[in-house]
């Protein structure tokens, strides 16, 4: 086996799990009950299955083409940066504008400690 060959098949294995990654990811976020677990699915498991693609995308261009893609490994780079930070943003927003938590939901930590911010 070639290194061009070996270099595809890992591209396709990566490229097909995040594909069955970010599938997994829409039926979470259709399928959770409030804003706070799908903005979990959307963010975390979606971020996840991008990656997968750039990274087999990556490999693809240095095994193939023999190119190394600064643009591919940028967009890696933010993707894992900007998806964990977007989704705390979104779920912090929501719970301070008063979103409830879904009723399944036994714990909600948070609310003693705003509590105490606003009380002192």
């Amino acid at each position: 086996m070639s290194m061009t060959v070996i270099g595809e098949l890992l591209a396709a294995i990566f490229i097909i799990a995040g594909a069955i990654v970010s599938l997994i990811s829409a039926i979470g976020a259709l399928r959770f009950p409030d804003v706070y677990t799908r903005s979990h699915a959307a963010s975390k498991s979606s971020a996840l299955g991008v990656l997968c693609v750039l990274t087999g995308t990556f490999f693809y261009f240095v095994f193939a083409d023999e190119y190394i893609s600064i643009r591919l490994l940028l967009g890696i780079f933010f993707v894992f940066l900007t998806a964990p930070v977007a989704a705390h943003a979104v779920c912090r927003s929501a719970y301070r504008s008063g979103v409830k938590l879904a009723e399944k939901n036994p714990r909600d930590d948070l609310k003693k400690v705003l509590w105490q911010e606003q009380h002192d």
